[in-house]
């Protein structure tokens, strides 16, 4: 089989340090040695995950397992690809279990995710998977949700008027910003071509999820709540 030799096709894809690497890479081994021969493996984003996927793809190489991912984003997928670690999607596999990164975490499990944009098929995976690993760091953890990070709101372009006008009428809401490009012009655009809305809450109430989704044009929010999931940290 014929494979591209150029530089992007050799090299993973990864922009800036990686915070607390040490305290990461701990976490990121810990899921690592979960890794069964024959698992689908539903692939995060973050850089918790971005370390977990090497550690997956060294024991793969080393072992000569049969592991497969599914990637939740395109950084994923390039990743993947750059180190030799085979993938498939949901329409052709149903994934084991998975790993993910967060944004936030508070005691209920409930996540704050989408600083990558990847909402809609983090989402699907996660609720695909009997079990998804969260891999935070303590930094990660909070007491209440939307403590430090506000809510990911991915809209239809069309509907970007009717959705905000619909926000401020939430309770709780305090602010709502469009994410715009740093290295572009205009606003940044999620894995599906939508743009996201940055939602600020004083409080998020237990049916937030719901409530934002039932709004005419919004796509996905980065509220991930009743998931099955299992918090990785040290």
């Amino acid at each position: 089989m014929m494979k591209w030799t150029n530089q992007l096709a050799s090299q993973l894809n990864w922009s800036g340090d990686i915070s607390n690497k040490e305290v990461k890479q701990q976490v990121a081994d810990k899921v690592a040695a979960k890794v069964k021969d024959g698992d689908v493996i539903g692939i995060g984003s973050g850089s918790t995950s971005f370390l977990a996927l090497q550690a997956i793809a060294e024991r793969v190489k080393e072992e000569g397992i049969d592991v497969k991912g599914i990637p939740t984003s395109k950084e994923a997928e390039l990743n993947c690809s750059v180190l030799g670690l085979s993938t498939t999607t949901l329409i052709d596999s149903k994934p084991d279990w998975g790993f993910d990164g967060a944004d936030e975490v508070d005691g209920a499990h409930r996540l704050i995710k989408g600083r990558g944009g990847a909402m809609l098929r983090e989402k699907l995976v996660m609720a695909s998977a009997a079990k998804t690993f969260i891999l935070v760091d303590q930094s990660k953890i909070v007491d209440r949700l939307g403590e430090k990070f506000a809510v990911p709101v991915e809209v239809d372009a069309r509907a970007i008027h009717l959705v905000e006008s619909h926000l401020h009428t939430f309770a709780g809401v305090t602010d709502v910003a469009m994410r715009m490009a740093e290295k572009k012009d205009g606003p940044v655009l999620t894995e599906g071509g939508h743009v996201i809305l940055d939602v600020t809450f004083e409080t998020i109430g237990p049916e937030a999820e719901t409530e934002l989704k039932g709004i005419p044009g919004v796509v996905e929010t980065g509220l991930f709540a009743g998931y099955p999931v299992e918090i990785l940290s040290v």
